[in-house]
């Protein structure tokens, strides 16, 4: 069996009126994250670590924020379309451990909801699916509450 691991970071703006988009849910928030799609940060790191384990480069390369059709996109097509490029070359998750980097909201009480969504769309077992929060201790411009950050760490095995 083949084990590789693929590693992701992605950062968003936060500007007030936007939907806020985590994990594949709407999370209650004044401020959502800036982007191309609908910005959700955590659905793009899983993408970039997931394709960066099976060398098949990276969001930007399948999903290009040039191309029209991913305008407001919501990112659980992208992370489906990623799923499907790992099947096709015969790998399949083992495992994502995630962290977001965020002052406010509160990520913790969405943690369920997103470790649900994250695995039906992957066809993945729940407990696959980590998702940890932490904050920056108001240093950074996460601390400042101007963005939000996430990091991924994926196993994918080729039986």
């Amino acid at each position: 069996m083949k084990i590789r691991v693929g590693f992701g970071y992605d950062v968003h703006q936060l500007q007030p009126g936007l939907p806020f988009w985590l994990g594949g849910i709407e999370v209650p928030h004044t401020h959502g994250a800036l982007g191309h799609s609908d910005a959700d940060v955590l659905i793009h790191v899983i993408c970039d670590a997931l394709l960066g384990a099976a060398n098949l480069r990276d969001i930007g390369f399948h999903f290009p924020d040039t191309d029209p059709q991913y305008k407001g996109v919501d990112s659980k097509v992208l992370l489906a379309g990623v799923g499907r490029l790992l099947r096709e070359h015969g790998y399949e998750v083992g495992n994502i451990d995630s962290t977001v980097c965020l002052e406010a909201p509160k990520v913790n009480p969405h943690v369920p909801a997103m470790r649900r969504v994250l695995a039906e769309v992957l066809g993945v077992e729940e407990d696959c699916v980590s998702i940890k929060a932490t904050t920056t201790e108001k240093l950074g411009f996460v601390g400042r509450r101007e963005g939000v950050a996430a990091y991924a760490t994926v196993l994918i095995t080729k039986p």
